[in-house]
Parts: structure tokens; C-alpha cells; sequence
């Protein structure tokens, strides 16, 4: 494919309520979407789901508008030919880092091309099933009766596991309060980094409780100290922040520091890092699921791919359009029935991006034609 024309939209949309983590909070939710257009006409969409700060990761949109504009579009100028999206990998290897900046431009190049395939996006990429199961994601709520509200709306809504954030002063009792209100449902924690090995007493607590894992529970760049804690404690340990590519993948598995990974596509650089991680889990029993970062519903849309890979065992934090937003920007919304979402047939993502309705989220735009 022939790239003929770039955009980039900084983005700011507001939540339906505020979301808190271990890290922080945020009610404004700024991404970058991605628009390549080939010789043909034919529009490739991608997300960057960066934040306004360095929270979740080092990079934020002001990082990826840099990075954009003075080393990966002039790298794609010099020859705006790539045949397949995997080979843009490649060719901006020298750029070091910067993955979530990355995987929205790669992104894109994977939309445009299942688009020139006339292929859905799942099927591109190896996808083997066509639902994919969805479990919901509650910020620190500190609040207990609210809490268990919404965990019984979720799970009214079909939601097929539950997982909560936590934090210090808001692990145990969280927990030991739904397990005595719910009984055994499906449910895990995310502790977002807080801890580190000084709390192992929280943990020997959570490990009476049934979970299905603890996710990242210590430092976001640790695979040592995990592999100490997960000898010490019956209940899996799913690391996120901490698999940043395939080499960490591997590298946690020697060491012993999980028994299972949450994939966030944009985190690890892309769905072709993705489809590294996704054969290495599969050859050798490891299960994966699918994370997410508030995405709008075309970020969700390369989740929902994500989630037909054959190494997905477990649900994934995929919600529906309407958890987050008052409005999406693509159409269909993405739905849940029963607890799953159904894959998209169309070519690409398999959704119509709203251009007009986008529009009115954008602060800032940018153009790159190439000749």
C-alpha cells in the first residue's frame, strides 16, 4: 500500500463519572486517533490511548505529537510504500521506546490493510472465535455501599467477571465484601503497581479468598520481586505494566513472576507485538487476556480482535461503548449481550468512524501528506 496522507486528532472526551486507580484519577480522557489514507482512498484508523500526563506510562500526548512529527512520519516520508503493517515495525526500530505512539500508527496500518483485503480485521491477524467474552473494570471506589451496587448492576448487565482496583487501605475488605455478598462469582483484582514485598501479609489475605488473579501487584517495571511473591502465594499473579514486549514475556516466564498475562495491545506496540506474545502463550500454556485503557470505540476495536486470539482464556476488559462515554464515535457502538461481544464481519475494524461526531472532541489536529 501506497500512504498518500496522515492525520493525527488529539482528543479529549469526558467520562460518565470519575475513574480512579492506585495511581490516580481522571474525568477528562485525552487519546490520539490515528487517519491513514492510501492512493486509493481507503482510511486506516488507530489510537494512541495516551493520557495528559506520564500516569499509566512515560508517554502522554504531547510525547506522541513529538514523536509523530520528528521521527516517525519523517521515517515513513523517506518511502511511504509498506505492503504489510508488520514491516512498519521495522522500519521505525531505531526510534526506541515511545510503543503506545507506535501501535496508533500501527494500528491504522492494520485497519487499512484487512480494508484492502476486504477482510475483517479479527481474521488478519489469526482471530479464531467470533465472540469474545467481556469482564467489567471498577475504579477505587472507597465507598462500600456504592461498590456493591455497581458490582450487582454489572453483573445484572451480563458482565462475565468482575475485577476491582485497589489500593493500600482498599484491598481486603473490598474483596471479603463482595466474596460474602456474591458468593463465587468470577472475580480478580488490579492493584496497579501499589504494593511492594513489605505488604505480603495483604496478599496472604487475599489468597483466602478465591481469586481468579492479582494483577500487578508490585513495581511497573519488576519481574523479579514478583516471581519472589508469587512462590509465596497460591493465588495467580497476572502482570501488566511489567510485559512491555515479548522479551519481558519470556523473560517473566523463566523467572516465575506470572502465571498469566493482560495484554494491552497499544502497550505492548501493536497487534503485531501482540501476535508474538499471543504464540509464545500458546506453546507454552500461559493464558492471556485482553486489557484496556478507557479507549474510545475505535481503540476497543483492535481489543475486540485482539480477544479472538487463540491463547485468550480468560475475560477481558472490554465494556461496552456506553460504560464510558455519553457518545461514541463510531457506529455500530460496541454492545454486550449475555456477557460477550460479538466480532464485527465488515473489512478492517468493522465500524464506521463518525467523523462529525469525532470532530467535536478535537483540540488539535495535524496533517502529513506524502508525495
Amino acid at each position: 500500500m501506497r500512504l498518500k496522507k496522515i492525520r493525527v486528532f488529539h482528543l479529549v472526551m469526558k467520562l460518565k463519572e470519575y475513574f480512579e486507580t492506585s495511581f490516580g484519577g481522571m474525568l477528562d480522557r485525552h487519546c490520539i486517533i490515528v487517519a491513514f489514507e492510501d492512493e486509493n482512498g481507503i482510511i486506516g484508523w488507530g489510537e494512541a490511548p495516551v493520557d495528559d500526563g506520564p500516569w499509566y506510562s512515560y508517554e502522554t500526548v504531547e510525547t506522541t505529537m513529538y514523536v509523530y512529527n520528528e521521527f516517525i512520519i519523517p521515517l515513513l516520508r523517506k518511502n511511504p510504500e509498506i505492503e504489510k503493517p508488520w514491516e512498519f515495525v521495522d522500519r521505525v526500530k531505531r526510534v526506541r521506546g515511545y510503543r503506545m505512539a507506535k501501535a496508533g500508527i500501527e494500528f491504522a496500518l492494520w485497519d487499512l490493510y484487512a480494508k484492502q483485503l476486504k477482510i475483517p480485521l479479527y481474521k488478519a491477524i489469526g482471530g479464531v472465535r467470533k465472540t469474545v467474552e467481556s469482564g467489567i473494570s471498577i475504579g477505587v471506589i472507597g465507598d462500600m455501599n456504592r461498590l456493591l451496587k455497581l458490582v450487582e448492576k454489572y453483573l445484572e448487565r451480563g458482565y462475565r467477571r468482575v475485577k476491582i482496583k485497589i489500593a493500600p487501605g482498599w484491598d481486603v475488605l473490598p474483596v471479603k465484601t463482595i466474596r460474602k455478598e456474591f458468593g463465587d462469582i468470577p472475580l480478580q483484582v488490579d492493584a496497579n503497581a501499589a504494593y511492594t514485598l513489605r505488604d505480603l501479609k495483604v496478599f496472604e489475605e487475599l489468597d483466602k479468598y478465591d481469586l481468579l488473579m492479582i494483577e500487578q501487584p508490585l513495581s511497573y517495571e519488576d519481574l523479579y520481586e514478583h516471581s519472589i511473591l508469587q512462590s509465596k502465594i497460591k493465588t495467580p499473579i497476572c502482570l501488566d505494566e511489567s510485559i512491555k514486549n515479548i522479551h519481558d514475556a519470556q523473560a517473566g516466564h523463566k523467572l516465575g513472576s506470572y502465571k498469566i498475562i493482560n495484554v494491552k495491545p497499544a502497550r505492548v506496540g501493536g497487534l503485531t507485538e501482540t501476535i508474538k506474545i499471543n504464540d509464545f502463550a500458546l506453546k507454552n500454556n500461559i493464558p492471556i487476556w485482553i486489557g484496556g485503557m478507557l479507549e474510545t470505540g475505535i481503540g476497543r476495536a483492535f481489543q475486540v480482535a485482539s480477544a479472538t486470539l487463540p491463547a485468550v482464556k480468560y475475560p477481558n476488559d472490554i465494556s461496552e461503548s456506553n460504560r464510558y462515554y455519553e457518545e461514541e464515535i463510531v457506529d455500530p457502538p460496541w454492545t454486550i449481550d449475555k456477557g460477550y461481544i460479538r466480532v464485527l464481519e465488515k473489512p478492517g475494524i468493522g465500524v464506521e468512524v463518525l467523523e462529525e461526531v469525532l470532530k467535536k472532541y478535537v483540540i488539535r489536529q495535524k496533517e502529513y501528506v506524502f508525495h
